[in-house]
């Protein structure tokens, strides 16, 4: 198998599902010719043309409109909105519009699309090129909410995205667009929605994460490790709908669970996921569940390390959870 970063997965997609199927079409600003500010669609007009492959102009609001209208007569549009912070000028569109087509319609018109957007810090963007508003999203009925972690699930989710009857938000972390790296299945290679992976099998704690930060909780876990910590780590993947029957079977043997993400911790998906565990598996817990996330505050320019939840602010929280 071929290695590849997450870039190359996400392109390697999205060329093979637009080979398979010519109802796939990709829009948004400078996916064209310039191929994406990151690069994630570059060759792809070249081979599709400016038919399947448009730039737009900017203007959030009118590439979501224009790809609910496609998807309403028969195509398959990807969107991308250039960083995930600047969503909120579609967000009516995306919530008000195409999160309500399937059931307004009982069913006979879906709307199926999937809005790719970079999420998180790593780039030092500061506040408005580092968000992430999943939970936004989340809280919506009628949207799938997505965010691989690594290369093989990126293109395996994206695929499964593309094919799935409903709307998808597919949140690329950005800060590892490059920096993970793996083997990648060539051709049609799908990785199903709504189920978790456990990463690391452990015995004393379990960590639920997801995107970026599973990489600091893999570091987290393998310092713990060294104090005779063992913990389970899970990639959640598919963010909405919560695989939330691989959380609780962890839960029920660990007893201890810390949740991370980078996005702020008020009203964030990690306190839902505390919620679900609360209720289907309070009487395992031996330990208050701990949250470790970014600070509910605008994400800063210069102090970006001591805004995400990196390894060091992870560690604290799982030996505390461990002895308490």
């Amino acid at each position: 198998m071929p290695q590849m970063n997450m870039v190359q997965a996400i392109n390697d997609a999205l060329r093979f599902e637009m080979r398979r199927d010519d109802r796939v079409i990709v829009l948004g600003e400078d996916v064209g010719k310039v191929g994406g500010v990151f690069r994630v669609t570059q060759g792809l007009f070249d081979e599709f043309g400016d038919d399947r492959v448009i730039d737009t102009p900017l203007s959030e609001g009118g590439i979501i409109g224009t790809a609910i209208g496609m998807a309403l007569y028969g195509l398959v549009p990807v969107p991308e909105i250039q960083f995930a912070d600047f969503i909120f000028p579609a967000y009516d569109q995306i919530v008000s519009e195409l999160a309500k087509y399937r059931y307004r319609s009982g069913g006979e018109y879906p709307c199926k699309l999937v809005i790719r957007t970079p999420v998180g810090g790593g780039i030092r963007g500061g506040h408005y090129h580092s968000q992430s508003p999943e939970a936004q999203f989340i809280h919506v009925a009628g949207l799938k909410v997505v965010c691989p972690s690594n290369p093989a699930d990126a293109k395996g989710l994206l695929l499964a995205s593309i094919r799935d009857p409903d709307p998808v938000l597919f949140f690329e972390p950005k800060r590892i667009y490059r920096a993970a790296k793996g083997e990648v299945p060539e051709g049609d290679h799908v990785v199903p929605l709504s189920k978790a992976a456990i990463v690391r099998p452990g015995e004393h704690v379990t960590i639920v994460t997801y995107g970026a930060m599973l990489y600091e909780a893999l570091d987290a876990s393998n310092h713990a490790a060294s104090q005779g910590i063992d913990c389970e780590v899970i990639d959640l993947r598919t963010l909405w709908p919560l695989d939330i029957d691989t959380v609780i079977a962890s839960v029920k043997k660990t007893g201890r669970v810390v949740v991370v993400h980078e996005a702020p911790k008020s009203c964030g998906l990690g306190g839902e996921i505390v919620a679900l565990i609360n209720e289907k598996a309070f009487l395992h817990l031996e330990a208050p569940p701990a949250r470790v996330t970014g600070w509910d505050t605008p994400f800063p320019y210069t102090l970006e390390n001591e805004y995400l939840p990196l390894s060091h602010r992870i560690l604290p929280a799982i030996v505390e959870t461990a002895r308490y």
